[in-house]
């Protein structure tokens, strides 16, 4: 569990809360991974183009992505308003890309990013104003438009608890290794 930014502050009530369950979300992908070389993080298992390594990847972009929102609101969005029909082959391969590990890519290294993006989050937790409301970025899978920081937080830990279980199936379909049972 991540506890090094929020070592001078004590979380209580809903920040606590959020801490822990975002933390043990954490924990899980992490430990689905553990005992991988790069060759097996990199390695596709199932029919999904998804590996472990890209997961770590995807799940460090989008819990980044989502921690300059709580900040800066719809602006940290560059694919605000984006024709995702309509983007040229480059742009769809970029965003490819973040769900692959790519030449150079280590899971040591991919796991070092996603813990200082932890960290950086649970240091935001502490402080952030929980009812701050942003506009949502225009997009597709968008029902509502608007999110506070809260909801913003608990959809971190709901990508975060999906991906694990990817990750766990993966990873068992890999070399049959289970997170849990």
């Amino acid at each position: 569990m991540s506890t090094m930014a929020i070592t001078n502050t004590t979380l209580s009530g809903e920040r606590a809360d959020l801490f822990h369950a975002l933390a043990n979300a954490r924990h899980f992908l992490r430990f689905t991974v553990q005992g991988l070389s790069d060759e097996q993080a990199a390695q596709r298992t199932t029919a999904s183009e998804l590996t472990l390594g890209g997961l770590i990847k995807h799940v460090s972009a989008v819990e980044k992505q989502w921690q300059e929102f709580m900040v800066k609101g719809r602006a940290a969005m560059a694919w605000d308003g984006a024709d995702f029909s309509q983007m040229p082959p480059e742009a769809i391969e970029a965003f490819l890309n973040e769900f692959r590990m790519q030449d150079g890519d280590s899971l040591e290294a991919l796991l070092e990013n996603y813990a200082l993006i932890a960290e950086s989050t649970d240091a935001l937790l502490a402080e952030v104003d929980l009812d701050a409301v942003h506009e949502l970025p225009s997009a597709p899978w968008f029902v509502d438009t608007h999110w506070s920081v809260r909801r913003t937080l608990m959809h971190i830990i709901a990508e975060t608890t999906q991906h694990s279980g990817h990750a766990d199936i993966i990873r068992e379909s890999l070399d049959g290794q289970k997170s849990m049972g």
